[in-house]
């Protein structure tokens, strides 16, 4: 049994998240109320299916044309609209002229906000990274037409990597860097408009005992969004390293955190903040320019924390993981917000900046959230216990009439004495 515990939390602001699980469903989880608000689940899209895990998502949420990018375990790569799941298109993982492998899966996703507006089409462009290094650029039109309409898509692929397995790719927030790393791929930084190599990183040195620990990049960002010189990686040996590729090639920073790979890492808007996640479920937020921990969230996570979201403009991060449950957490005081249970285990997590909450109709109904089940079954178990009294009364009534058994056989048995000794008198 799992273990559970009860937490008071204060509330979310307005807010509207969008979560990835490993069936392949897109849930929409949003908090209406201005102050104190309880998100719940309004909207889910897709059909359970494991084949489409979705491994890797991408948002594109400005006010004129939202799109949503969503790869899945079966090498299709889905564009949607985020504010009603509606398919636009799909992109198959073509590489070369070839569909891929099953097990060159895609790791990385980036969809590109720069955009050229025309009144009849829009013209985007999307990132891919594959298990083996794979990468491909691929550029296509979402016409106002119909859907299945077929795509115009136009890409150049290049190789990231000669051995090893990528396990991160991120984008810096001009959109013209990348990084990769992974298994056996110390990470490297990219030019994507010339998709030429510009940087590599080299390894550690041996430690004391001259142990040389093997490369195993896990997770990987960007510290600013104006700057792509510098970002944070974090290992399978537990270690998060600062990068500056206009000093040196060695980390500049590096300590090591808990005891467990980091699994998800993600920037502050300061430029020096870093949200820390693990497998064991710890989450905390550390000081870069000099490595000091700022402080752990409070409340425990059961699972593997998978990706972690900072909100754009509010001060709130959103944490998930395997133990299927989406947490809100205030960047402030480090504390819980507000927690979701999504019933399968969770990939990814993407904000919605633009959502207020004008913009919920309160016409709609919300379908009661997991937690709310949880909640009724919960209650029909009380209702269940209330009727235990009863049986007590049955047990009750039961030992009543055994009692009135021995009643009568001690009645019957003097009635029987009283008879003899009459008996004895009359002879």
């Amino acid at each position: 049994m799992p273990r559970t515990s009860t937490v008071e939390c204060a509330g979310c602001p307005p807010i509207r998240a969008l979560t990835f699980d490993v069936l392949g469903l897109v849930k929409v989880t949003e908090a209406r109320s201005n102050e104190g608000g309880i998100p719940k689940v309004v909207d889910r899209w897709g059909e359970p299916d494991s084949s489409k895990c979705i491994l890797a998502a991408s948002i594109d949420d400005r006010k004129s044309g939202p799109l949503l990018a969503v790869a899945r375990k079966d090498g299709l790569i889905e564009i949607l609209n985020p504010l009603n799941g509606h398919p636009c298109l799909s992109i198959s993982n073509i590489i070369n002229g070839a569909p891929q492998a099953g097990d060159d899966a895609i790791v990385g996703l980036h969809l590109f906000k720069k955009q050229n507006l025309d009144l009849s089409s829009r013209s985007r462009t999307l990132l891919t990274c594959t298990t083996k290094g794979n990468a491909s650029m691929s550029s296509f039109e979402v016409t106002s037409s119909h859907v299945d309409s077929t795509p115009k898509v136009s890409s150049r692929s290049w190789n990231v990597c000669p051995s090893g397995n990528i396990l991160c790719s991120q984008v810096d927030g001009n959109e013209n860097y990348a990084l990769f790393g992974g298994k056996g791929v110390e990470v490297n930084v990219w030019d994507l408009e010339q998709a030429t190599k510009i940087w590599t990183a080299k390894s550690p040195p041996k430690n004391s005992l001259g142990i040389f620990t093997p490369t195993w990049f896990t997770s990987a960002t960007f510290l600013s969004k104006d700057d792509h010189r510098k970002f944070v990686a974090g290992t399978n040996s537990h270690q998060v390293r600062l990068y500056d590729i206009s000093a040196q090639r060695r980390p500049v920073v590096s300590f090591d955190f808990r005891e467990t790979p980091v699994k998800s890492v993600s920037e502050d808007r300061d430029g020096y903040t870093v949200y820390i996640g693990n497998g064991s479920g710890d989450l905390a937020s550390v000081d870069m320019r000099t490595g000091k921990l700022l402080g752990c969230f409070l409340g425990k996570c059961s699972g593997s924390i998978r990706s972690i979201a900072r909100h754009p403009e509010l001060p709130v991060i959103a944490s998930c993981g395997l133990d299927s449950y989406l947490r809100f957490w205030d960047i402030k005081t480090r504390k819980l917000l507000s927690v979701v249970f999504l019933k399968q285990p969770l990939t990814s997590v993407v904000f919605d900046s633009n959502f207020t909450a004008e913009e919920a109709p309160s016409s709609v109904v919300d379908p009661p959230s997991e937690a709310q089940n949880v909640n009724e079954s919960q209650v029909s178990d009380d209702d269940e216990e209330g009727m235990q009294p009863l049986k007590r009364k049955k047990k009750s009534s039961k030992n009543s009439k055994g009692s009135k058994k021995l009643k009568s056989k001690k009645r019957s048995k003097r009635d029987k004495d009283e008879t003899d000794d009459d008996v004895d008198d009359s002879g």
